[in-house]
């Protein structure tokens, strides 16, 4: 059979062609572009209340593993060369104990140039005490002669001078002493605060630092980061952020119960320390899509039982802790108080 193309009419068969022709192409577009049904399990085990709490009020959390003396952050007082390291990541330290040394060649020269003039001064001490000495003998022997025709009244003044002068020079001789001694003793504090010593026994937990460096008191040369790290990890402590609306709901001395981001059936009971008084703004997210970042939230310290390296410094936790018992409320007749969950 033979298609006459004269006789086609567009409007009652070209164009219904094109239409039939467009939604199939639409049907076949949508099936390829539907999105895969097939269930399967969550990359990451959600959070999940504890079966003792699971019927029961509570307060929900998030919070970040730190050490029990808080983070501390180490500095430098001066600028220089890291000339030693001594530190590195997981090292226990004592306190006191040296951390890094900044270059002090320059200082240990002033030093060397003081103890120098300190024992120039030393000598010259005792120089003008011995000529102190002499002029004091000479001018009492002058003194002591009766006869004015032995010893004339000028040799008498002349040597009460010299007396008088080598007293200065004896006092000349201390003040330099003083002063010398007072640039050693400069010299030995900055030789001091070029060795870097920890504050505190803890675990060296960052270093971010190597010898060679130039490190800045200013953050300048490549050090926005603290140099080194450290903290009391023995035991640990875990601040748990309660938003603003809930935290009158908890309840504070209630143990709570932490487990890892992600590791929901691993459970363990904190203990609580303190509840920190300044509410602050909120920095540590969920990345949840209901989570609210314009709130301010009450910061809750507890202290985590030993875990066996379940927990470490600044992971991300789940928590969830009792909430207070509703006191009872007065109500006007024919009112009913409502219950808070």
């Amino acid at each position: 059979m033979t298609i006459e193309w004269k006789n086609l009419n567009f409007s009652r068969q070209v164009l219904p062609a094109i239409a039939v022709a467009g939604l199939l192409v639409a049907a076949l577009f949508i099936a390829g572009g539907l999105p895969d049904r097939q269930l399967s399990e969550p990359a990451r085990e959600p959070a999940r209340a504890p079966a003792a709490l699971a019927s029961q009020p509570r307060v929900a959390g998030s919070g970040v593993v730190e050490p029990s003396s808080e983070l501390i952050q180490i500095g430098s007082a001066l600028s220089g060369l890291v000339t030693r390291l001594a530190v590195q990541p997981g090292d226990q330290v004592a306190r006191g104990q040296v951390l890094f040394t900044v270059d002090d060649r320059a200082v240990r020269a002033q030093l060397r140039e003081a103890e120098a003039a300190i024992a120039a001064a030393r000598a010259g001490i005792a120089e003008a005490q011995s000529a102190s000495v002499t002029a004091r003998r000479q001018l009492a022997l002058f003194r002591s002669v009766s006869d004015p025709a032995a010893v004339s009244r000028v040799e008498v003044i002349r040597a009460e001078g010299e007396a008088a002068a080598a007293g200065e020079r004896v006092a000349l001789a201390r003040a330099q002493l003083q002063s010398a001694e007072a640039r050693a003793n400069s010299a030995r504090t900055e030789i001091g605060r070029l060795t870097v010593r920890a504050p505190r026994a803890g675990e060296i937990l960052s270093v971010n630092i190597r010898e060679g460096e130039y490190v800045s008191t200013t953050g300048a040369g490549g050090n926005a980061q603290p140099f080194i790290e450290m903290g009391q990890t023995q035991p640990l402590h875990v601040r748990i952020d309660i938003d603003e609306e809930q935290a009158p709901n908890v309840a504070l001395g209630a143990s709570a119960t932490v487990s890892p981001r992600g590791a929901a059936d691993r459970q363990v009971q904190a203990t609580f320390v303190r509840a920190e008084p300044l509410v602050v703004p909120k920095r540590s997210l969920t990345n949840s899509a209901a989570e609210r970042v314009d709130v301010r939230v009450l910061q809750v310290i507890y202290q985590l039982p030993p875990a066996d390296g379940l927990f470490r410094v600044g992971q991300q936790v789940d928590a969830y802790i009792p909430a207070r018992k509703a006191a009872a409320r007065k109500t006007a007749p024919g009112q009913t108080a409502k219950a808070t969950t």
